[in-house]
């Protein structure tokens, strides 16, 4: 039996080995509004830090409680949780793929794809069969559930380990530059049973933390606003929203959250990670991801409090997103330009309007997240080849760009997309097809100058 944890007293006393953060308060600047300056691009709450901390900081001004409720929740993302019997953090397991939320978002950055004989930290793997659940979502494949659990506590062994293999495919730029693109391949081996012959893999890296309670905060009817599923205007963009089931308010609605937005709210996102990813169950998924497998465990609810559920949300909901850095310099102009002119601005939005929200920094602000959260066809180069509630398997969430050109500084590395596979932005946006295939081509034709440009623009985003 495993132990309630991370609660009262024992939240305490880990918060005190482990502060929120060991960078400094963030700067501010005054002088500028987010109606009128894109540095702003997460509203008043925006951190001027860019070090390799940008990631970590709270909302600029946030105080009192919901300061607390921040902290707090820090120490349950910084928490390693182990096996029981343990007096503090016990839970993970039996089967998980980390041992904390920080091992997969290090610095609340994005993860990397392993290399050689690393361990997966920060790729997964979705799993399922043919067919829906009955909410509509994916249907869970016999004996491995929707995820793949590769690593395993003493007594059970890990359902499987995934070998990864690239092959190159080359191409040229319009002016004759050569470039190159990495394609993975996905086997499975040392599958603990026969893996069912119609499973479907999608491999998932983890995503950057910041800014999802101004994205939580974009009102339903925004992104209504936003579809354009029979693509009536002609652009050849049709993004739709996916939707998905909300296990706590019992219905179907809205998804936001994850590379194919098939998680509602952060709540629920982060009680379905916490169960997926490490093994510890919640009030809202209360069984082990094991249930029903020959590896199964006797069911013994939830193993994370409530309260501690709640504050780990809080501080997903409270992290500030970076600032702009050099928005006015003059290549970065000409790259804003360009970027609109290819067509990029059809499903990376740059700017939104969030709605009401408890938290004062989060409510009617004007963000720049430069996403729809709209589902979008990126073609046959992308597809995973599983659908999950209405995404296909070539449909994709937009992701946000915003802070994307300090991934470098923060994550170490300028690894992107779904599974990593892009080696810079370059290769991110030459991997787009479908809905992204014209704009690919428009910054295929560009001069080599004009592509530095637009990729100076990203850097600054």
């Amino acid at each position: 039996m495993k132990h309630l944890i991370m609660s009262g007293l024992l939240l305490t006393a880990f918060m005190a080995c482990h502060p929120a953060t060991d960078a400094p308060a963030p700067e501010t600047n005054p002088t500028i509004t987010a109606e009128t300056n894109e540095a702003l691009s997460g509203g008043v709450g925006t951190s001027f830090d860019a070090t390799s901390k940008a990631y970590t900081f709270p909302l600029v001004g946030l105080s009192g409680t919901l300061l607390a409720q921040h902290q707090a929740g820090d120490a349950v993302f910084e928490a390693t949780f182990v096996a029981p019997p343990a007096q503090i953090n016990a839970g993970l397991g039996p089967l998980f793929n980390n041992t904390s939320c920080r091992s997969c978002h290090t610095n609340d950055g994005r993860a990397r794809v392993p290399v050689g004989d690393e361990p997966f930290n920060g790729l997964l793997f979705r799993i399922s069969g043919p067919g829906q659940d009955a909410h509509g979502g994916p249907l869970a494949a016999p004996g491995f559930g929707l995820q793949v659990q590769t690593r395993a506590v003493f007594g059970t062994v890990p359902e499987m380990d995934i070998r990864i293999d690239y092959e190159e495919l080359a191409g040229t730029f319009a002016d004759g530059e050569a470039y190159s693109l990495r394609k993975p391949t996905y086997t499975p081996k040392n599958a603990y049973i026969p893996l069912p012959t119609d499973a479907m893999l999608s491999p998932r890296i983890a995503n950057p933390n910041f800014g999802l309670g101004l994205l939580a905060a974009i009102p339903d009817a925004t992104l209504t606003q936003l579809t354009d599923e029979t693509d009536a205007n002609g652009d050849g963009i049709s993004g739709r929203p996916n939707w998905v089931w909300d296990y706590e308010a019992n219905q179907r609605t809205i998804g936001r959250f994850g590379w194919k937005a098939s998680q509602p709210t952060l709540r629920q996102q982060a009680a379905a990670a916490l169960e997926g990813d490490v093994g510890i169950t919640t009030l809202l998924f209360p069984n082990e991801s094991s249930l029903g497998q020959p590896q199964d465990v006797p069911t013994h609810g939830a193993e994370l409090s409530d309260q501690a559920l709640d504050e780990l949300t809080v501080y997903l909901q409270t992290l500030a997103v970076p600032a702009r850095r050099t928005p006015a310099d003059k290549p970065v102009l000409a790259g804003k330009v360009l970027f609109a002119q290819a067509g990029c601005t059809g499903c990376h939005v740059p700017k939104l309007q969030t709605g009401p929200s408890t938290v004062p920094q989060l409510a009617n602000q004007t963000i720049r997240p430069y996403t729809d959260l709209l589902l979008h066809d990126m073609g046959d180069g992308l597809s995973d080849g599983r659908p999950d509630y209405v995404a296909t398997p070539r449909e994709w969430r937009t992701a946000p760009l915003w802070g994307i050109g300090l991934n470098r500084l923060v994550s170490g590395h300028t690894q992107f997309l779904h599974d990593g596979r892009a080696r810079s932005l370059t290769e991110a946006i030459l991997w787009h097809g479908g809905e992204g295939e014209k704009s690919r081509n428009a910054f295929r034709a560009m001069t080599k100058t004009n592509r530095t440009a637009l990729l100076a623009f990203l850097g600054s985003l």
